[in-house]
């Protein structure tokens, strides 16, 4: 029987692991545990997958969280109480600012939270924010591997159309709150979008976890919206060779 109501885990599972990585998207557990030694498939309920594998002899966690902070904050609550005390997520982006490539490397320091999920954790007044000692990890296995990389501010957003202001949908509408946002945010420096960090971020600082946050630039979103399916194949490679190295290093 399970000790967790959703992962399907057992604490012996995790054999003393304390850091996670945590992608989105289930398909990806497999492909991380895969750059690591002893690869070993645990559960898979729903949108958690999760794996264990060995990274210079210590046990590392590798668990999807879905789409969204919802998800997330189960994955990483139910983690937390298995023993993972470092959270490392990994993903792909769109870029809103007209200096990033496709294929660059984006390291998140914070977090604008658009999420509703992080209020479940803190106040609005709470900043979300990475963990220095991941960011810094991070920042390292980059430039260790080759990367373009940006390091800055995200947009976290609970949708992936009207909350990103996209048009391009079933009704062509995006409420007032929204309405010109993307330009705001590119005022600011913001770097990019995406949908789990200002819940992860929030969750884990407010908490005394740790967490970072690297993700790969699939689409530039003041070029196009549509990314190409090599090309984000091999930014997908890139980021996960980047978290894997960044987990050895804060092991």
């Amino acid at each position: 029987m399970s000790d967790v109501f959703h992962l399907g885990l057992k604490k012996s599972d995790l054999q003393g692991a304390e850091l996670a990585i945590v992608p989105g998207d289930p398909e990806r557990v497999e492909k991380i545990a895969a750059l690591m030694d002893k690869p070993v498939k645990l559960a898979s309920h729903r949108e958690f997958t999760s794996w264990r594998a060995e990274l210079d002899g210590k046990a590392v966690i590798i668990c999807s969280t879905g789409i969204g902070g919802p998800s997330t904050s189960i994955a990483v609550e139910e983690l937390a109480q298995l023993g993972i005390r470092t959270f490392l997520r990994v993903g792909t982006t769109g870029a809103i600012q007209p200096h990033i490539n496709v294929g660059d490397v984006l390291v998140t320091t914070a977090s604008v939270r658009l999420d509703g999920a992080s209020l479940h954790f803190a106040p609005m007044e709470y900043p979300a924010v990475a963990d220095f000692a991941c960011t810094t990890a991070l920042v390292e296995a980059a430039k260790a591997v080759g990367a373009t990389t940006h390091i800055g501010v995200t947009a976290s957003s609970d949708t992936f159309y009207p909350g990103q202001e996209r048009y391009d949908t079933f009704s062509g509408r995006v409420v007032s709150r929204f309405n010109g946002s993307m330009k705001e945010w590119q005022a600011m420096g913001v770097m990019n979008y995406e949908m789990e960090s200002a819940t992860l971020l929030t969750m884990c600082s407010s908490q005394g976890l740790r967490a970072g946050m690297v993700a790969g630039v699939i689409v530039n979103r003041t070029q196009q919206e549509i990314p190409n399916a090599e090309t984000m194949k091999q930014t997908e490679s890139h980021a996960v060779k980047i978290v894997v190295e960044a987990a050895r290093r804060l092991l």
